[in-house]
Order: C-alpha cells, then sequence, then structure tokens
C-alpha cells in the first residue's frame, strides 16, 4: 500500500488550508513519519467507523457498499449479548432501549465475513447543570500565598478559598490542571505539560494535614519558601517528599486500622491504573531514562511483570507512589465535599490538559493510543504566522479504536471525580489534531481525523454519570460545523472578552454571548485586566523580543472601544467590577473572574513563547490568602456580580 493510501486509513489529511488560507501539502518525509507512528488500523469494510446509538433518538447506521446482504448483527457486552438482529436493507435502525454503556458490535455478511466494531450508547446530551447563572472565582493554586502553606498553594488554601468563594455568592473556584508531573525536574512546572492527565500533583498535599505527620524544627528553608515572590518549585518537592516519605513510614509502623482500610479501599477503587503508575513512578527513578531507552523488558509493562515488581524489593517505594497519591485524593475531595455542604452548584472548575510529556506515564501506559513520536500543535495562523508545536503528545484515533476509547474514558473519570465542571483544552482536537513529528518545523504537520461522534459520546456518558458541565477551549481555527455539533450534544463554548469583538475591533454587546458558555475577560496565556490596561504587557514582550502582534495605537483604540460597549449597557466606569459586571449580565451560565485580576496582578501567569525568559507558572500572588478579603473590593464584586444572583 503506498503512503498516500495508508495516510487516508489513517485519517490523515495530506493536504489543509491554514487560518490565512494557504494551502499547505505535508511534506512526504514528515507525513511517513506521522503514518509510522499510528498503530495498524484495517479499514471497516461494512461501517465507516464507530457505532454511535443516542439515548431517546431514533439511529440508524448506513452500510457501505461491500456488504453483501443479508446482514447479521449483535450488540455484547463481556459474555452477555445485549441485541441482535438481521438486515436485508442497507440501512439498520437500532434499538432505542440499550442501556447507556459501551459494546462490542459484532456484524457477519452473507459470504461469512466477520467484522467487530466498538459500539456506544450515550444519553442524548451532555449534563447542562441544575443552575441558571453562576460565576467562579478562578486561581492558580500554585500561586496562592499563605501564612501556613510550604510556599506553594495547597489543598488547605483551596478548602479556604471554596469558603470565601461561597461568601461571596460564587458557585465554585476554577483552577489549573491539578494533574501530576515530574518530581524530578522542579523547573518544569506547567500543568498544562503533565507526567499523567490521570493523577494528582503531590505539591498541592498540606503535609501537615495528613494524620502521620510529626512536626519538625521550624527551618530557614520553610521561611524562604513562605516569603518568596515566585514558587521555588526545587526548595517545596525537597522539603514536601521528606515529610511526606516520614509520614508515610510512620503509617506502616503504626498502621492504625480505620487508616489501613481506607487506603486499601483506594487502591481497590483505583484498580491496575494506580499500580501500573506506582511501578512506573519507580522504574523512572531507578533508570532515570525516557521509558523508551529502558531494558526491552520494562518498555511495555504487562500486569505480571506489574505484580512481580509489585512483590519484589521495590515493593515498598511502589506502596509510598501510591500513598501519596491516597492521600492527594482524600485532601481533593475533602474540598470538593465542602463544596457541595455549602451548596455550590459547580464546586470545582477543573482544567483537563491537551496531551501530556511524551516520556511520562500517560505515553507509556498507553502506547497504541498516543503517539511519542508526533507533538500536537496548531498550523500557521494570523497571531502565530510559523504555527504552534506544543510539544505535547496526544491521543490517536486508530489507538483510542483499538482500546475501546478507554483511555479517553479514564483521562475524563480522573478530573470528574472531583468537579462540578472541567474545561477540555483545544476541544477542537476532538474532530481534528494537528500533529507534528519531532525535529520538524510547526508549518510541517499535518492534521489528523478524530471519532469525533464517538468521542462526544464518552464525553456524554461520562459528565452524565459524574453531573459535569463540560466545557471547550474552542478558541482557535474552528471547522465549519463544529461549535454546531458541541451544541447538539451540550457540551459548552469558552468565550473570552478579548477575542469577542468584531472584524472593526469593536467588542460585542451582551446578546452576542450564548447561554450555554463559560465566559472569562481573559486566560491564563493572555494580559491580566491591571496589564492589559497598562500596556504593560506589550512593554513586556517587546523586552523579551517578542513581537506582541499589538501596536499602542492598536491597543489605545482597544480600551475606547471597551468604554463604548460599556456605556451603550449604561455602564460609566471601566474598572474591573464594571467589567465584571457587564460579563455578569450577560447570558452565558457561568462567568470566570480570576483572583490575579481583583487583587490588580499585572503580570500574566504565562507567556506563550517564552521558557526562562519569564517567570511562568511560577508568580505567586502579592496578597496571603489570610489577607484576600480586606485587598479585594468585596462590596463592589458583589454588585458586580448581582445579576447572576438574580437569574
Amino acid at each position: 500500500m503506498n503512503l498516500s493510501a495508508q495516510a487516508r486509513d489513517l485519517g490523515i489529511l495530506t493536504e489543509f488550508f491554514d487560518g490565512q488560507g494557504h494551502r499547505h501539502v505535508t511534506d512526504e518525509i514528515a507525513l511517513k513519519i506521522i503514518v509510522d507512528a499510528f498503530p495498524v488500523r484495517i479499514p471497516y469494510r461494512f461501517v465507516e467507523g464507530p457505532v454511535v446509538i443516542r439515548s431517546g433518538r431514533a439511529t440508524r447506521t448506513r452500510l457501505s457498499e461491500a456488504v453483501r446482504l443479508p446482514l447479521r448483527w449483535e450488540i455484547s457486552s463481556g459474555p452477555k449479548v445485549a441485541a441482535r438482529g438481521e438486515s436485508d436493507q442497507n440501512i439498520i435502525v437500532w434499538p432505542q432501549d440499550l442501556p447507556v454503556g459501551s459494546y462490542r458490535l459484532k456484524f457477519t455478511d452473507a459470504t461469512s465475513v466477520d467484522e467487530e466494531v466498538p459500539l456506544l450508547v450515550a444519553p442524548a446530551r451532555a449534563f447542562g447543570g441544575d443552575f441558571d447563572r453562576g460565576w467562579l472565582l478562578a486561581v492558580q493554586l500554585y500561586g496562592v500565598r499563605s501564612a501556613r502553606n510550604w510556599g506553594i498553594g495547597d489543598f488547605t488554601d483551596l478548602a479556604a478559598l471554596i469558603e470565601f468563594a461561597g461568601e461571596l455568592g460564587a458557585e465554585g473556584v476554577g483552577l489549573n490542571p491539578l494533574h501530576a508531573l515530574f518530581d524530578d525536574r522542579p523547573t518544569d512546572c506547567s500543568p498544562y505539560a503533565p507526567n499523567s492527565r490521570l493523577f494528582l500533583n503531590p505539591l498541592y498535599i498540606d503535609v501537615e494535614q495528613i494524620a502521620e505527620y510529626r512536626p519538625g524544627p521550624a527551618t530557614d528553608d520553610l521561611a524562604r519558601l513562605r516569603s518568596g515572590t515566585v514558587v521555588d518549585y526545587a526548595g517545596v518537592a525537597a522539603l514536601k517528599w521528606r515529610a511526606l516519605r516520614a509520614a508515610f513510614e510512620v503509617f506502616r509502623a503504626e498502621r492504625d486500622p480505620a487508616r489501613q482500610r481506607d487506603f486499601a479501599h483506594f487502591r481497590i477503587e483505583s484498580g491496575t491504573l494506580l499500580q501500573r503508575f506506582a511501578c512506573f513512578e519507580v522504574l523512572r527513578h531507578r533508570f532515570n531514562t525516557p521509558w523508551w531507552e529502558w531494558p526491552e523488558e520494562w518498555r511495555r509493562l504487562d500486569q505480571a511483570a506489574c505484580d512481580r515488581l509489585r512483590a519484589g524489593p521495590e515493593a515498598n517505594q511502589i506502596e509510598f507512589v501510591e500513598y501519596v497519591q491516597w492521600t492527594a485524593d482524600r485532601q481533593l475531595r475533602s474540598c470538593k465535599a465542602l463544596a457541595d455542604r455549602l451548596g455550590m452548584k459547580v464546586g470545582l472548575y477543573l482544567d483537563v490538559a491537551v496531551g501530556v510529556q511524551s516520556d511520562g506515564f500517560d505515553a507509556w501506559n498507553e502506547q497504541a493510543a498516543i503517539s511519542r513520536l508526533l507533538a500536537v500543535g496548531a498550523p500557521p495562523d494570523p497571531l502565530n504566522t510559523l504555527g504552534q508545536n506544543w510539544g505535547l503528545a496526544g491521543f490517536n484515533a486508530a489507538g483510542l479504536e483499538l482500546r475501546a476509547f478507554k483511555p479517553f474514558r479514564d483521562m475524563l473519570q480522573a478530573s470528574m471525580r472531583y468537579a462540578g465542571a472541567i474545561r477540555l483544552d483545544h476541544v477542537l482536537g476532538l474532530k481534528r489534531l494537528y500533529l507534528i513529528p519531532h525535529g520538524f518545523p510547526a508549518r510541517k504537520g499535518a492534521y489528523v481525523q478524530m471519532p469525533q461522534e464517538a468521542l462526544l459520546a464518552v464525553i456524554a456518558q461520562e459528565s452524565v454519570a459524574h453531573d459535569c458541565v463540560v466545557i471547550g477551549e474552542d478558541l482557535g481555527t474552528v471547522p465549519p460545523g463544529f461549535r454546531d455539533d458541541m451544541a447538539d450534544w451540550n457540551i459548552w463554548s469558552y468565550k473570552v472578552m478579548m477575542f469577542e469583538r468584531d472584524d472593526d475591533g469593536r467588542f460585542f454587546g451582551l446578546d452576542h454571548y450564548a447561554s450555554n458558555a463559560l465566559i472569562t475577560f481573559n486566560t491564563h496565556d493572555l494580559s491580566t485586566y491591571a496589564g492589559w490596561r497598562s500596556f504593560a504587557d506589550l512593554k513586556l514582550k517587546r523586552s523579551l523580543g517578542i513581537d506582541p502582534g499589538e501596536s499602542d495605537e492598536a491597543r489605545w483604540r482597544a480600551l475606547g472601544m471597551l468604554d463604548e460597549v460599556l456605556r451603550h449597557h449604561g455602564i460609566d466606569q471601566h474598572d474591573l467590577y464594571s467589567v465584571v459586571g457587564f460579563l455578569a449580565r450577560t447570558p452565558s451560565r457561568l462567568l470566570a473572574v480570576s483572583l490575579e485580576d481583583l487583587l490588580g496582578v499585572i503580570d500574566q501567569p504565562n507567556i506563550p513563547g517564552t521558557v526562562d525568559e519569564h517567570p511562568n507558572w511560577r508568580q505567586r500572588l502579592p496578597v496571603a490568602r489570610e489577607n484576600i478579603g480586606s485587598a479585594v473590593d468585596v462590596a463592589a464584586l458583589r454588585a458586580a456580580t448581582a445579576a447572576r444572583a438574580e437569574g
């Protein structure tokens, strides 16, 4: 089979038009690498792809011309047959009474040719939330300063922020991704470039709240970490890992019956994923190289090998990894329970990163479904004329289908178990992902089609099961019809006021905003409100040799346009609370207000395209958590968000 045919069978688009309307044809060498990075996929003969049935909706599938009728079909879940039938036409109408779940669909045509495909029965729509219009306090958790934390915001700080948000009338707290990073790479601290999206970052644990924690003498290191203006990840990690290991030794020695039972229950409910993660972490530290350079026997770990490792001399280290994840889980669940007790309709709103580091656990554990040799990114567009390479490994369609979409489901469950809403970063990847071979410039990538309908079905299944609203970060070059598909499945849109402007730069009015959407003024990758008004973002980027893509004259015009839209809606001021008041009056059902903006922070959390030039993901808030209530104009904030309480 020639290269073009292989690419076509894998859903790889060998040419596309970028956001500027320019035609791109994928380089043959790059295309060969992309094709070879995918698992072998035999094209389906009888149907185009996985079959999706939406509850309460008549669903039919058109068969391909290769079918020799009559065609027998059988739907099964494990050993149990859920339904079977036969069709003498090229369209099958599926039963509407199948329970929501994942199935295997087996076809046999008149020539006795068999074929199996995944079949998903999903709720007709994702969970829509049981509230009218609410708002969230958005926080970069690592940056929260307090008198008692160890130089990084932790889950006890989060609990206090939940209580504060509740006093303000918010429906929850929005957070950066809490995914597990690499404990031995303290400078590799982006929450959007995780080791694993399936487990939690232990640095958010409040070690002093662990039952087995035994206080040690106060240290100069702890005082320094608390007083720093940026998070010293190396220093924090050194102290926290030492305390966690000491607590674990007490846990093993004292063997408190209730604690032991709860730990055992956590290990059972977490299943083989936790076992494999713990094994990976031990192996990663043993070999200290990327997993594809490990000895052959460990590059792919089956369950038998994992069991042997867990029974060997490193069993104690493996149990320690599991103990740490248990501790993180219980502390975060406690935050969720607090939000529930306070009656918050959302509680926690969590971000889910678009990909993972290629040498991390997820890529090792799901080598068929995650392509480590390819990076997710974006083609050239007006804001990024060279394209973007995010350096993250993403899912591939062929591998997800081979695994019946379990890796995608596991990823959703890992965040939804704690959250009332999640945001899928770069949700456009449900339809197509732009993948770039390592070593190639971003413009040399290719779009790869994804099984969108099946992925939306899995989202709906898990969203309803967890009562969790799903918001798709749909910024960038949006394929035609994609937002309509999202709306049909009740996946909410993500609206950033900075971008919601017409071709002349005028900000849209209130009626422009959709109901099922989260609205915010900015994002972690954009200027804060104070920085935007003061031109500080433009000055900083220019000082770093980065083209901000905007002149001072254009910024002055944008400020004038903001004043114009506010005045048009009867708002005479243009301070932050005026903007929040405008956003609060939109029909969009969720509004996120960042704590950085409320505190007047100038510098933004992250400047895309920088690594060491700017303290990305390390900046701490200027005000301690205990003093935030007096630093924020609470009366003005309550007045600005009053429209949310009125419905």
